[in-house]
């Protein structure tokens, strides 16, 4: 084995629309409270955004490894904001007043849906859904 200096790290990353993260529940609800908040304070990100982020501006800086921003646990910390006091703060206040019945009058449910919708290619802009398709095609083996 050839020692080369590289070293591992752990990020912890803003909660985000996935498929994982949609079958957690209530987590879809905080996601709507969160991307609402985010978006009017400017600071949303999606995963794309967040993992250009980490990279950007955690680990591919032209500074040493050893140099690489983490918490006390050794964690590269993108969540940073996402745990801001005065976004946690809205989230909290919101979620004691949202039920069933008032949901969308927070904002939220309509970017989430159109998040969700884009994890399985719907949704996208400049895509024809109502197109022919060929259906059968055959796929030469390599």
């Amino acid at each position: 084995m050839q020692v080369i200096g590289g070293r591992a790290f752990v990020s912890v990353n803003k909660a985000l629309v996935t498929q994982a993260s949609s079958a957690i529940p209530f987590i879809s609800l905080y996601i709507v409270l969160l991307m609402k908040v985010m978006k009017e304070k400017n600071i949303h990100e999606g995963c794309i955004e967040q993992i250009t982020r980490l990279f950007r501006d955690r680990l591919y800086n032209n500074r040493p490894l050893s140099t690489v921003p983490v918490d006390e646990a050794g964690r590269i910390r993108v969540d940073d904001y996402e745990m801001r006091p005065d976004v946690q703060k809205e989230v909290g206040g919101m979620w004691t007043a949202v039920t069933t019945a008032n949901a969308n009058q927070f904002g939220g449910v309509d970017s989430y849906n159109k998040e969700f919708l884009r994890l399985f290619g719907f949704g996208l802009n400049g895509v024809d859904y109502n197109a022919d398709l060929e259906i059968d095609i055959k796929i030469d083996q390599c």
